[in-house]
């Protein structure tokens, strides 16, 4: 099993690898292909990042089958969303939703605790609606739908992943400093949520 450093090393070149130029702003900017549109959509907003850092942290804490399952499960539903934003599909309060998975979701990391895999997998399927969503729905009308959406599929994926290795390299730092660690992780995301919610950020 890799090092609890080797995970960490992975999470920052993960989130090196995603960070976009302020060029980039949000999408559909400058002649790319739909995959490019959709993979850096997900990637220019600090509130699906932080939500779907939280999902893999969230899992990482749980463990188990959890660690595949809850990311998975967002990732699929995120997919569903995705296509009724892109067929003009309304879905209510999708700007408040996606706020409420990063304070929620925040808290999730920050309590650190043990949830049942249907509930895990719950908690996050319903917030992907709302992320899949606004993906969708701000789909330029001059790119495929599928490799846009492979694209954002992709990017939430690696985000996920960022999250499991934050989640397991902070873990790896000990029983007395982590669960610190962890707590005000997910206390500032749940934070920052709240900041999204009332237009602060």
């Amino acid at each position: 099993m890799p090092s609890g450093r080797t995970m960490l090393r992975a999470a920052v070149a993960s989130v090196a690898v995603l960070l976009p130029t302020a060029a980039w702003a949000h999408v559909g900017v400058g002649s790319t292909s739909g995959f490019v549109h959709g993979f850096v959509h997900p990637v220019t907003g600090i509130d699906h990042v932080l939500a779907m850092v939280a999902v893999g942290m969230f899992a990482a804490n749980l463990g188990g089958r959890v660690l595949w399952a809850v990311p998975l499960t967002f990732v699929s539903v995120m997919a569903i969303g995705g296509a009724l934003g892109i067929a003009g599909i309304a879905v209510p309060s999708v700007e408040a939703g996606i706020a409420a998975s990063v304070i929620f979701l925040g808290l999730a990391v920050a309590l650190q605790r043990k949830w049942p895999v249907a509930a895990a997998m719950a908690l996050v399927g319903i917030f992907a609606i709302f992320h899949g969503h606004a993906h969708g729905a701000e789909m330029p009308i001059d790119v495929s739908g599928l490799e846009y959406g492979l694209g954002f599929m992709l990017a939430t994926a690696l985000l996920h992943g960022t999250g499991v290795g934050l989640g397991i390299g902070i873990a790896r730092f000990g029983r007395s400093y982590s669960p610190r660690v962890i707590r005000f992780g997910g206390g500032a995301m749940a934070v920052a949520g709240v900041a999204i919610l009332t237009g602060v950020i």
